[in-house]
């Protein structure tokens, strides 16, 4: 297997100068999307802490922070699109450079953890998956939005993005196997929906 994160980092650092302004499939339209829908679903929800995994630009948190005053911490693996995201000089929220199977964080420190458009890149999705658990305090929610990638969606993904040699080298996620997945990490599954043809969020609860 060629090393995903790599290729993934030099594709997003590549992209992130104006991955905001391209609206467009595989830039920044199915994230937008994404993290709208995440926003929303936290409109209610109080917390004091929250993670977004996978951060990018900073798009949700800068709709969140926007919203209520809280502690906010974004994650990514592109050191180009955190730069991207600390110009936005987004009130209350600190960027770290990460991977998404290695969260440099204490176990229980979150009220929320959140992931948009980036799951279906992970080579680790199962130790992404328990690393949000970890980082969740009891009671906490985890909020994944992302893209059914498969088919030719995955092929593309696979042989032309990232030039892989097997399409097992990438993925495929779709709302059923997100609650699986979820479930066998521990959490609770509390919302699953369909928001377009092919992008979903589901909502998990630490108990």
């Amino acid at each position: 297997m060629k090393d995903y994160e790599a290729l993934s980092r030099k594709h997003f650092d590549r992209q992130a100068a104006e991955y905001d302004e391209r609206d467009t499939v595989y830039y920044s339209r199915e994230g937008k999307i994404s993290c709208r829908d995440i926003a929303e679903r936290l409109k209610d929800v109080p917390y004091e802490s929250l993670l977004d995994v996978g951060c990018g630009t900073g798009f949700l948190l800068d709709i969140l922070s926007k919203r209520k005053s809280a502690r906010y911490v974004g994650l990514d693996l592109s050191v180009e699109m955190i730069k991207m995201a600390e110009k936005k000089r987004i009130a209350g929220a600190g960027f770290v450079n990460g991977s998404s199977d290695r969260l440099p964080f204490s176990d229980s420190e979150f009220d929320v953890v959140t992931c948009s458009q980036s799951f279906h890149h992970y080579p680790r999705p199962d130790r992404a998956m328990s690393e949000a658990y970890r980082v969740l305090k009891k009671g906490g929610i985890y909020i994944l939005s992302d893209t059914g990638i498969g088919g030719i969606g995955a092929w593309i993904d696979n042989h032309i993005l990232f030039r892989l040699s097997r399409t097992g080298d990438c993925h495929t996620t779709n709302r059923k196997g997100i609650a699986e997945m979820m479930e066998k990490a521990g959490f609770s599954v509390i919302g699953s929906y369909q928001i377009s043809r092919f992008i979903y969020t589901v909502i998990g609860r630490k108990e």
